[in-house]
């Protein structure tokens, strides 16, 4: 099964983010999907496959090490960022976790230290391109992008150093080489577990 985009007209009353946003909460979406909002578009995916559940549960795992007490590590959490018209679900977030806890039901892109992203085949363009330049324009100081389905061999990269809407490229490589994430994580993630779709 592929994403498939729901363009609608947001509920009336407020500007279209709202509406959007009101749309995306109120509909009731089909069980276990991922209902995004992209480019102003609300996108439904289906479920990870157990492949990309691996490769989530082990980069959660190691960050477990080396996250502040006052952090958490979080899967399926809304992450907000109006300027792009964007309502995005990471697979994991590092937030802190008194944001987590205000009474809403997605935080702030901003609040976010690091986001990571691993590519489905029905959803990786939007990972590759408008969660890479949503994330840079909220400030999120790293974006980690694990691409299974890479053109030619699984790759990897890590970006960082978000300046104008603009992330720096600090480190790219493939399925099997470590990432050393930055502080305030300093970690040397290994990728040689990762499965091949």
């Amino acid at each position: 099964m592929s994403a498939l985009t729901v363009q609608q007209e947001p509920p009336q009353g407020g500007d279209s983010w709202e509406g959007l946003v009101r749309l995306w909460e109120e509909t009731d979406w089909p069980e276990g999907c991922k209902v995004e909002i992209i480019d102003g578009i609300i996108t439904v995916a289906p479920p990870p496959v157990n492949h990309h559940n691996y490769i989530a549960h082990q980069v959660h795992r190691a960050l477990l090490a080396v996250v502040q007490d006052d952090f958490g590590i979080y899967q399926t959490l809304n992450v907000a960022v109006p300027s792009r018209s964007g309502l995005f679900v990471p697979d994991l977030v590092v937030a802190p976790d008194d944001v987590v806890l205000e009474d809403a039901n997605y935080i702030p892109a901003a609040a976010a230290e690091l986001v990571v992203e691993i590519t489905s085949r029905s959803n990786a363009v939007h990972d590759r391109v408008a969660k890479l330049h949503g994330y840079a324009l909220a400030g999120i100081p790293l974006y980690l992008l694990i691409d299974p389905h890479a053109t030619g061999e699984p790759a990897i990269h890590l970006y960082g150093e978000p300046t104008s809407g603009t992330y720096r490229l600090l480190w790219a490589g493939k399925f099997g080489e470590t990432v050393e994430l930055p502080a305030p994580f300093t970690l040397s993630l290994d990728t040689s577990g990762f499965p091949r779709p």
